[in-house]
């Protein structure tokens, strides 16, 4: 199998910088194979990989169920955390640089590593999701300390239409002087969704402001939808 650098890198990142400046996600259509995300919807009871468990309805989450993986993270999750920052780091430098905010990402993703680890974030905040018939998520953020990036990854592991109905990604955007607006989008198997974590530059009349957004998952009306999040902050607790 060809290995996950590789296949982000075949992607056109022109294009993907560009959407994620201008709408605050973008989509890399099956880069995940077949037998990876078996693979990881069938460890999901595999109580040693993971360090904590949240019932979402618990904490008035939605309903449902994740999982933060402990370290060291499966090798597919590990790899694909490092490349997938290297893309992206320029992004958020630039927008950082577009915001005026005095924050600077390095390049490479163990010296960002290392930064939330002198910051006292030393958990891998990495996880799995499971929603059964019923199950959603409330609109929320991922924030684990003072220090995360500004985008973070969600990857498909089943197949909507087939393996289950409903459970959309959805994206709410709060705009400017305006009523919040939202993007419905439909992961395929193997699908990763890029989207921004807390807020995205805006290019407004008197220069750039943030957009604030949140994310969650809409209802699953039938089946099992299951999903990775690489999350390249860690988390505290």
């Amino acid at each position: 199998m060809m290995p996950i650098k590789h296949r982000l890198a075949q992607y056109s990142w022109e294009t993907l910088r560009l959407q994620l400046h201008e709408q605050g996600f973008a989509i890399l259509p099956r880069l995940f194979y077949n037998n990876e995300t078996k693979a990881l919807v069938e460890q999901f009871d595999a109580e040693n990989l993971y360090r904590k468990t949240v019932i979402m309805e618990r904490y008035r989450f939605g309903r449902g169920t994740y999982k933060y993986y402990k370290d060291p993270l499966p090798n597919i999750i590990h790899h694909t955390r490092e490349a997938l920052y290297s893309f992206l780091a320029p992004v958020a430098n630039l927008w950082m640089e577009q915001l005026k905010i005095d924050i600077r990402y390095p390049q490479e993703y163990q010296s960002f590593y290392e930064l939330c680890r002198k910051a006292g974030q030393e958990l891998p905040a990495s996880l799995i999701l499971s929603y059964e018939t019923g199950g959603f998520n409330t609109l929320h953020q991922d924030l684990y300390g003072d220090i995360y990036f500004p985008m973070q990854a969600v990857v498909g592991l089943n197949q909507p239409g087939k393996d289950y109905e409903g459970g959309e990604f959805v994206l709410v955007q709060q705009n400017p002087r305006a009523q919040s607006s939202a993007k419905v989008i439909r992961l395929h198997e193997g699908d990763m969704l890029i989207f921004t974590t807390q807020f995205r530059p805006y290019k407004g009349k008197y220069g750039y402001a943030k957009l604030m957004l949140k994310h969650g998952v809409s209802e699953v009306t039938y089946g099992r939808r299951s999903a990775l999040g690489i999350i390249f902050h860690l988390a505290n607790q």
